[in-house]
């Protein structure tokens, strides 16, 4: 007998992580029904020409209340994304959002309390992980004890500006979360999975605005440090590619551990072999690099079974509480650096 597949839709079009969002669905079967979204957001364009057959409905409580629809994806502004999360979990639907899942520690009790109560899933696509096929290797690579006991994390992010595309939210840090609130849950979260923590202590946290004086209360650089028991991260954010980069980020990430390193090169290696996905290992016999960029996503194929199964396969439920946490208490606790102004 053949499963009839997940119907999703998508709530708020307000960030390009939908695509994303959207297409690793559609690729493991699942049908993408309608959308919502209030006004016109500058994604709207892309994403007419990426779903061109999708529709649009106007009325959200009509969405709400459609029970075919098993999932709701939502890249609405990040102020607005735990409401919309909690009125679908409410009516019954399984919730993927774009990170920030949440922006403070009330939205989030509120969150873990509707999960408890009606068995939802709120997964929050931590894309630097879940839409990485380098993850896949690396992960292989860990489960295989190539490098031994993980004993450190250190994880660059930097991101493009594109300034003259960003909406309004994008420059206040109580619309949007703040550098670590938002890119930061990222990296709080790979320290965690490649660690195998469940749960971490933030020994350090600096924000700063060095670069970007027209929005002063824009945090355009920040950093943490985690510890873990024997494990430690460390991870650097930012706001600076530069135009020559042939991608948004030259993302890196360095596992260390007691017998060797992996260090995976997600987007681009600069002045070396083309394409993204490139994984490198080091150990006491091996030095080695590997084309990560077939391995596959395995997140949206385990999601659409653990919608189906009421199962935890995608990611722990409690893994994606405490990323959040960690990353809205890291923001509240940063050292401020630069020219960096407070906000009212």
């Amino acid at each position: 007998m053949t499963e009839s597949p997940i119907r999703f839709a998508a709530v708020g079009l307000d960030h390009r992580h939908i695509f994303g969002m959207a297409a690793g669905m559609i690729d493991v079967g699942a049908s993408f029904v309608c959308f919502w979204t209030d006004g016109e957001p500058q994604p709207m364009a892309g994403f007419r020409k990426r779903f061109p057959d999708v529709p649009r409905v106007t009325d959200l409580d009509e969405l709400w209340e459609d029970e075919s629809i098993d999932l709701i994806l939502i890249a609405a502004p990040p102020a607005e994304r735990a409401a919309l999360a909690l009125a679908a979990m409410q009516h019954g639907k399984d919730v993927m959002l774009d990170k920030p899942g949440c922006l403070t520690h009330a939205e989030l009790t509120e969150i873990e309390t509707c999960v408890a109560l009606t068995g939802r899933i709120w997964s929050v696509n931590f894309s630097e992980r879940f839409e990485v096929p380098a993850v896949t290797v690396a992960d292989q690579l860990l489960a295989e004890g190539r490098i031994g006991k993980v004993v450190q994390t250190l994880s660059m992010a930097p991101h493009r500006l594109n300034a003259q595309m960003r909406p309004d939210w994008f420059w206040d840090p109580k619309d949007y979360g703040g550098i670590i609130g938002d890119i930061g849950t990222h990296q709080i979260d790979q320290f965690l999975h490649f660690t195998g923590a469940q749960d971490a202590r933030i020994a350090h946290a600096a924000i700063g605005n060095f670069n970007t004086p027209d929005h002063p209360t824009f945090e355009d650089f920040g950093e943490i440090n985690l510890v873990a028991g024997d494990a430690q991260g460390y991870a650097r954010l930012d706001w600076y590619t530069p135009d020559a980069a042939p991608n948004w980020g030259d993302g890196r990430l360095t596992i260390l551990g007691t017998e060797g390193y992996i260090e995976l090169r997600k987007y681009f290696d600069v002045c070396g072999q083309p394409g993204t996905d490139h994984v490198f290992l080091v150990n006491g016999t091996e030095c080695q690099r590997f084309d990560a960029s077939g391995a596959g996503t395995p997140y949206f194929q385990q999601l659409a079974n653990d919608i189906r199964n009421r199962t935890e396969t995608a990611c722990a439920q409690s893994h994606t509480i405490t990323v959040m946490r960690l990353a809205i208490n890291a923001q509240a606790m940063a050292e401020r650096r630069g020219g960096l102004a407070h906000t009212d």
